[in-house]
């Protein structure tokens, strides 16, 4: 029940980094306008995501606009859609696959080995999409992070992170953290096998005699 337990807490966990990965490929908020130096107007914030920008006034009012071509799109841009979408995608076959390895459920009951070497593949596959989240979000935070220090960048074009960006990083590392407890409770996977006993010794042995 232990190993149970565990190969539950981490399907939980990965599932959580599943849902934060969608919800920061979603948000607008991969970047938001820095007031940091001398002469900046505050009275309106800016945002850039994977999909849209938006513009937010300080009167409340905010106005989107979602970007006009895919192939006009900068590299970094396009790249972290890619990252993004294909941990998500991963993580999706890999809930399917948990589906059936997990010990909670019936599927493949009957054969306990196999059923352990499917939770132990989905649980790699959760790895891998993690990791793909976890570079994408640090890709895209790296290239803000050197046009904010580029003296070169017009200090009221410099951006700094937005919260797209902590919700990724946090989605990744509970994918990687929900694969490695779904693969840590296979390697220690004898609890499914019967006990072995030595063969037993009632037999007579060959060369005594009973009287």
């Amino acid at each position: 029940m232990a190993n149970a337990g565990l190969q539950l807490l981490g399907f939980t966990l990965a599932f959580l980094g599943f849902i934060g990965s969608i919800a920061s490929t979603v948000m607008v908020e991969w970047k938001a306008s820095s007031y940091a130096g001398d002469n900046i107007i505050t009275a309106q914030a800016m945002y850039e995501g994977l999909w849209r920008t938006c513009v937010s006034q300080s009167t409340g009012q905010v106005q989107c606009k979602v970007y006009d071509s895919l192939l006009q799109l900068p590299g970094i841009v396009q790249g972290t859609r890619g990252l993004m979408l294909a941990s998500i995608l991963l993580s999706f076959i890999s809930i399917l696959v948990e589906t059936v390895g997990m010990r909670c459920t019936t599927c493949m009951a009957d054969n306990p080995e196999q059923k352990d070497k499917v939770a132990l593949t989905g649980g790699v596959i959760f790895i891998i999409a993690g990791l793909l989240a976890l570079v994408g979000t640090s890709w895209y935070g790296n290239r803000i992070a050197k046009d904010f220090y580029n003296p070169f960048t017009p200090t009221n074009s410099r951006y700094e992170f937005g919260s797209a960006l902590y919700v990724g990083w946090g989605a990744a590392c509970l994918t990687i953290i929900g694969g490695a407890f779904l693969c840590c409770h296979c390697s220690g996977g004898g609890s499914g096998k019967s006990p072995r006993y030595p063969p037993s010794r009632s037999a007579g042995q060959p060369g005594k005699d009973y009287v």
